[in-house]
């Protein structure tokens, strides 16, 4: 942890001490630490302690740091103390120095100020005092009277030197005299004896002169026009720093509306999703492309990623007066449990529920997989009620199966005897354990020879997950949904699990839930599946789901049988919404229209903005990328599909084939037959048309023929992944592979004026064509590549030439032909490029 005072998240530090968030959550709890979360972030404190569990050595090295940090800290302050002494120390010496300077000037003001007259009299008074020297007088020569004999004075002398003298010693020496010239003679190098007076300057005086000085530099002297213009171009370039500032700012933070999707915040942020989703499933959420985040899940993505949100429309979330109120524990009553059955395609999930409800439902899904999620109640011969949510096990339902897992009390996940724990098995088990929802296992498919359930439950071990005959605490049944080997001790583990949940709601209150499924029908309108979770929902009701909203015109139960309400945990198909909402969108009852119909208003228009936010126009680092990689392809696509959650599967994944080469673009997807409207849009757009067990009107069909639209219609959602796969390889452009077609030595060599060099071969293999490519090959090296002039057999003219025929050829621009040289023939061939 590189920054030891700020908070950091717990999944996070798990990664960092590389144990298990259980460990780390149940080590906090033991401490006495409540309500923590995966996603929650703790404080230093309780970093340390963490870090002393798990890393004492990094502990023990963060305290040395730490204990380094403060003496060096401290010793930071003593020599900031000892400056300040110092500091404060010259400053009294200053003080003392300018004060005696002070007295002084002072002293030789008032020695100034005394009259002359008064000086006189100190000149009189002082001279009164003067004491005088006093020396004899001095008197004249000595006489003696005597005389001096020179010649006893002269003889003392020492001999005289010269020139011409004999002796050596006595010889006169030549003196070198040099005239040196003082320099200190002249005026200029005069040194001057005189100290210099040194002139001190009084402050204020300085200040002026600074001041007088930095005018002249800033041009003071020119005219007031010229000072204004340069006062307006600072205060435009302040004005202009300060925008650039605030842009920066603005830059970091990113405003969105509550339940934008993975995609949007992905694109508004600038990071690929694939990122956005990894650090969401890292924090325990297990999401898709287009699924929908509440606010606390964006909020921690994008603070993961360093950017500020700034929720748009959050009144539109506070306005809906939602009574979240908890109920009165005399109001809340037993509500039956909602079961979600997850696993792996063709394991048997819908079978089993067949089984249960005693109706051939696979026979009316299309390639025999489920492709919606049903919801269905079922009564009991005990008269207790269970409602049972059946989810798509097919790789492309991820979202599917993430919703149903939300909605739910208890999962049941089903794994086939017979075959093994699958991805899909693996992905439904994650989703359940996100969610907090307990799970019982039906292993499936006992009644076949080759079913071995021991190995499915020792597979589940190796997930760390132990059923209750291996040890364990999670529930598990032995079933064959085809015979009805099991089901019913399956059902009693569910009503058991539900006893142990307490599982209570108000029926008394105004009915929230969530949308399961939204389609079109023809004869009906929008048709809505909905869950009710509490309250009761009757006819009647006005209701607000999504961005839609409506009147209660009739209500249905999974078999078709109009009934007049629906209470907790109870599934229902409605008619009434003006809008097919997005599976997964939580309904609302509001008490009067005007409000439903004004939230769900404002929240169309938060969603129009949020679509034009998130719209991303090409950039010339874009145009840049699509030049570099040659031919860049995009397949515009508009799908509609019979309901909500398919057309999300589908269009999921086909963006996920997208490459760097091809990317597909979903311009537009909808619930309802192929229109007129569809088929324009596809016109003007380039686009192809995919409908998802919808066909199109009759007018539709005609105007896809005059527009040459290419329309597909599809039942099962992994041929259409398949079909547009193999489009996609199309429109790549094939690759060229060169293949050798024959070998032909040169065995005479013909030069024939005006017409170059004839080379008399045999082909050794193959089969050599006119218009082949050759190459002529000389002790193994390659020395020309081009192609053929002429190929002759005899004196006629020939297309092609078979094995062990000889044949006359001539190269194009190429007569250096030589007797032994391997002519090689290729030809380019066509490779289908894949993705």
């Amino acid at each position: 942890m590189s920054e030891t005072n700020k908070s950091i998240r717990l999944n996070k530090l798990a990664k960092e001490f590389n144990v298990s968030i259980d460990r780390v959550l149940s080590f906090l709890q033991n401490k006495g630490v409540k309500d923590i979360k995966p996603s929650s972030k703790i404080n230093q404190d309780l970093y340390m302690e963490l870090l002393g569990e798990f890393q004492p050595d990094l502990k023990a090295k963060l305290a040395a740091d730490l204990a380094s940090k403060e003496r060096e800290e401290k010793r930071e302050a003593q020599r900031k103390i000892e400056e300040q002494r110092l500091k404060d120390k010259e400053e009294a010496y200053q003080a003392k120095i300018a004060k005696e300077k002070l007295i002084q000037k002072e002293k030789e003001g008032q020695e100034k100020k005394e009259k002359p007259k008064d000086r006189l009299d100190s000149n009189k008074e002082n001279s009164s005092n003067i004491i005088k020297a006093e020396a004899k007088k001095l008197v004249g020569p000595k006489i003696t009277g005597k005389t001096i004999d020179l010649d006893k004075i002269e003889s003392k002398r020492s001999p005289v030197a010269s020139s011409n003298s004999k002796d050596e010693s006595l010889k006169k020496k030549r003196k070198r005299i040099t005239n040196k010239i003082n320099t200190n003679k002249f005026s200029k190098n005069k040194k001057s004896n005189k100290k210099n007076n040194v002139v001190e300057i009084d402050p204020e005086e300085a200040q002026k002169r600074v001041r007088e000085t930095l005018a002249k530099l800033q041009g003071g002297g020119k005219k007031s026009s010229v000072k204004n213009r340069r006062e307006k171009r600072l205060a435009h370039r302040e004005i202009a720093d300060q925008e650039l500032e605030e842009k920066t700012l603005e830059k970091k933070v990113v405003k969105i509306a509550e339940f934008a999707t993975a995609n949007e915040i992905a694109t508004m942020m600038d990071v690929s999703v694939n990122e956005v989703i990894s650090s969401l499933m890292s924090l325990g959420y297990m999401v898709t492309l287009n699924q929908r985040l509440d606010a606390e899940t964006l909020q921690i993505i994008v603070e993961d990623f360093g950017f500020e949100v700034e929720f748009v429309g959050a009144d539109v979330q506070e306005s809906i007066s939602i009574e979240e109120s908890q109920d009165s524990s005399e109001d809340l009553l037993e509500r039956s449990p909602i079961v979600t059955i997850m696993g792996h395609v063709d394991h048997g999930k819908t079978s089993l529920l067949d089984f249960i409800r005693e109706e051939n439902v696979i026979a009316g899904e299309a390639g025999g997989i489920t492709q919606h999620i049903g919801a269905y109640e079922v009564t009991l011969p005990n008269e207790k009620k269970i409602s049972f949510l059946d989810t798509p096990g097919h790789e492309a339902f991820t979202a599917m199966r993430a919703r149903g897992a939300q909605v739910t009390d208890i999962v049941v996940v089903v794994v086939a005897a017979d075959d093994q724990v699958m991805p899909q098995t693996k992905e439904a088990i994650s989703h359940a354990q996100a969610a907090e929802v307990p799970i019982i296992f039906a292993i499936n498919k006992v009644d076949k020879e080759t079913s071995d359930p021991d190995k499915i439950k020792a597979q589940l071990a190796e997930l760390n997950i132990l059923v209750e005959d291996w040890g364990g605490k999670i529930q598990s049944q032995d079933i064959s949904a085809k015979i009805g080997t099991g089901v019913s001790e399956l059902l009693e583990k569910i009503l058991l699990e539900a006893e142990l949940l307490e599982l209570k709601a108000n029926p008394k209150r105004n009915a929230v839930g969530s949308v399961i499924e939204a389609s079109l029908d023809k004869g009906k309108g929008y048709v809505t599946t909905i869950l009710v979770q509490k309250g009761t929902l009757r006819v009647g009701d006005y209701m607000l789901a999504g961005s839609y909203s409506g009147k209660v015109k009739a209500l249905l139960n999974e078999r078709g049988v109009s009934i007049n309400e629906a209470g907790p945990s109870t599934p229902a198909t409605l008619l009434g919404l003006n809008g097919a909402p997005t599976a997964g969108d939580q309904f609302h009852v509001i008490d009067s229209e005007q409000e439903a119909k004004k939230i769900a208003n404002r929240r169309m228009q938060l969603q129009r903005e949020q679509g034009v936010r998130t719209q991303k126009h090409i950039t010339l680092d874009e145009i840049g990328r699509r030049i570099a990689l040659g031919e860049f392809q995009e397949l515009n696509v508009i799908v509609k599909g019979d309901v909500d959650g398919s057309i999300e599967a589908l269009s999921d994944s086909l963006e996920e084939l997208s490459t760097d080469a091809i990317k597909i673009k979903i311009i537009q997807k909808a619930v309802g037959q192929i229109s007129e409207s569809d088929i324009m849009l596809a016109s003007a757009s380039d686009a192809i048309v995919i409908g998802f067990q919808v066909r199109p009107s009759l007018q539709a069909r005609k105007l896809a023929d005059v527009e040459q639209i290419d329309v597909r219609l599809y039942s099962v959602i992994y041929k259409a992944i398949e079909e547009m796969k193999l489009a996609m390889e199309g429109m790549l452009s094939p690759d060229f592979e060169e293949k050798i077609i024959a070998n032909i030595e040169v065995r005479e060599v013909f030069k024939i004026s005006k017409v170059g060099t004839i080379a008399g071969c045999m082909v050794l293999d193959g089969k050599i064509n006119r218009n082949s490519g050759v190459r002529i090959i000389r002790d193994g090296v390659v020395v020309y590549t081009g192609k053929l002039s002429s190929l002759k057999r005899f004196k006629d003219d020939v297309k092609e030439v078979q094995k062990g025929f000889e044949c006359g050829l001539s190269v194009e621009n190429y007569n250096d032909v030589k007797v032994g040289d391997v002519v090689e023939g290729y030809e380019e061939v066509e490779v289908k490029k894949t993705l």
